[in-house]
């Protein structure tokens, strides 16, 4: 089962719901099922896309692209987020290289402990995220002048924010909906030599 509710699949879709697939498609010509649990109400589904590419792969983004995604698997490990830490963390580890720098990484955050796997401002961002995820009330000026003082400036600040508030709000739509991978392709990037 791919939902706890009904999704209509892309080879079904007709009119608007169509176009926005076409739009949603991933660089394998496939739409994700987190894009396609909207389909009962296309207009999400269009924020959505918007959002994703926005915050996740826009040329304006100034941090990496491993660490925008070891941002949103964490978030995903923290809300216990099984399809998006699978999608993301694919990302994440194929844009480290792969290997055991990948495998270091993810135990790191799978275990809560990213200091033994980050350092500096990546590490201060990914307690950041921590913090925001678990506890968002009780963040305060002095958690963003930390990330100042670690090296981060406001726009990677405002970056890694951003990504972890989307992941807040994908996560809670796959669980909600009992979201699965079943018929993905999964990650947008291969590893080396894969």
């Amino acid at each position: 089962m791919r939902a706890w509710i009904e999704m209509v699949p892309p080879d079904a879709a007709d009119g608007k719901l169509a176009k926005l697939y076409e739009k949603a498609r991933t660089p394998a010509g496939t739409v994700d099922n987190v894009m396609q649990a909207h389909s009962l109400r296309p207009h999400t589904l269009d924020g959505h896309v918007a959002l994703y590419r926005a915050v996740l792969h826009h040329p304006d983004n100034t941090l990496p692209d491993w660490f925008l995604e070891a941002v949103g698997s964490y978030t995903s490990i923290l809300n216990g987020c099984d399809y998006s830490l699978t999608h993301h963390w694919h990302n994440a580890r194929a844009l480290l290289g792969g290997g055991e720098t990948g495998d270091a990484a993810l135990a790191a955050l799978d275990n809560r402990e990213p200091e033994q796997a980050f350092e500096g401002k990546f590490l201060a961002l990914l307690q950041y995220v921590e913090k925001l995820t678990l506890s968002p009330a009780s963040i305060t000026r002095d958690d963003v002048d930390g990330l100042r003082a670690s090296g981060a400036s406001d726009g990677e600040i405002l970056e890694t924010n951003q990504v972890c508030g989307y992941f807040n709000y994908v996560n809670r739509h796959l669980n909600g909906l009992g979201v699965s991978t079943e018929g993905d392709k999964i990650g947008y990037y291969d590893e080396p030599g894969s």
